[in-house]
């Protein structure tokens, strides 16, 4: 990792901001861990995703989503194919990821 990584942001009230918080709390949420936990598997698509995670609508699903492809996490990949339909790859970042939630369940 470049120095540059391992340091801390300073935040708008000029406290430092730990770049593992900033990680950690863009990670978290309702259903981010359990998307990236079923990403982790296999390929997601949409109306999968709304039978297995419990609790889970259309809006808050689909804002998750949206916010692991900001954060490069997941692709979204439009299947033209009949019927149509989306699906939602790891990217390679999405893939780095995997070896520290194995460490984080282990920990656990």
């Amino acid at each position: 990792m470049s120095q540059k990584n391992l340091t801390n942001e300073t935040s708008a009230v000029g406290r430092e901001i730990c770049p593992v918080q900033k990680l950690l709390k863009s990670l978290s949420g309702k259903l981010k861990p359990e998307i990236l936990s079923l990403a982790f598997k296999s390929t997601l698509r949409f109306s999968s995703l709304l039978r297995e995670i419990e609790g889970s609508n259309k809006q808050s699903l689909s804002i998750a989503l949206r916010e692991l492809e900001e954060m490069n996490v997941l692709e979204r990949v439009v299947v033209r194919q009949k019927p149509l339909h989306v699906e939602y790859n790891l990217t390679v970042k999405g893939k780095a990821l995997i070896p520290i939630f194995q460490q984080l369940e282990a920990w656990v």
